[in-house]
């Protein structure tokens, strides 16, 4: 396991990038990835929203989220099942307010004799999106949430094809673990901070604004084109 303590020159999550980490493309997790995106706390509310989202992943993108084929019955028991109290869910929307981007983290108590309290990390990005570093930024948000949450590590479960997954993984210092067709990354977490509460919750409360504004402005212009097809 990498340890991310005692680094220099340590990042704003308290972590160093892996230097070792394969480049990539244009397509790559960093690619544009700078700037701030504001990430929204999703709640038990929002559960049409997830499985939405969820549905409009392909099949095959589907295959890759979960590690083997789902079906529409199985995201709705997923969906269901998620609990809010105990795991983080947040995502991404456009200009639309469409939600074009999913990370759920969530609690792994059964892994704590092991690796202390870890936390495991899924994400989805609708094709649309992709390219854009949504992915990593989810990531960078997790980590902060899992700090805060006194978690030791932060895992990835994901298929061994899965290259975009792992690679944003192991820019941020993860270990990949392959094993035939599955692969676990694990990065071992610094404790949280004051600073890494108050980035939280200024973030949540700035995404919360944006959104809110946003949803206001689109029934505004709904609003004036319906006065003026009626004029």
């Amino acid at each position: 396991m990498t340890a991310v303590d005692d680094r220099k020159n340590l990042d704003k999550f308290g972590l160093q990038a892996n230097a070792n980490a394969p480049e990539g493309n244009d397509t790559s997790p960093n690619a544009h990835a700078s700037g701030w995106v504001p990430i929204r706390d999703l709640h038990a509310r929002h559960r049409h929203r997830i499985l939405d989202h969820l549905l409009q992943l392909e099949e095959h993108d589907r295959y890759l989220r979960f590690g083997s084929h789902i079906q529409k019955e199985q995201l709705s028991k997923y969906v269901a099942s998620i609990d809010f109290k105990r795991d983080e869910v947040f995502g991404i929307f456009n200009r639309k307010l469409q939600l074009i981007a999913l990370a759920h983290l969530a609690a792994m108590p059964g892994v704590a004799s092991q690796r202390g309290h870890a936390m495991e990390f899924g994400v989805s990005v609708l094709p649309e999106a992709r390219g854009k570093g949504m992915g990593l930024r989810l990531f960078q948000h997790a980590i902060t949430h899992a700090r805060n949450r006194h978690a030791s590590h932060l895992m990835i479960h994901a298929l061994s094809e899965n290259a975009p997954m792992l690679r944003i993984a192991a820019k941020c210092g993860a270990t990949v673990e392959k094993d035939g067709m599955d692969a676990e990354a694990w990065l071992k977490l610094p404790p949280d901070t004051v600073g890494t509460h108050l980035d939280s919750s200024l973030q949540s409360l700035a995404a919360e604004v944006i959104y809110r504004v946003k949803h206001r402005v689109m029934h505004i212009s709904d609003w004036l084109r319906l006065m003026l097809s009626a004029g």
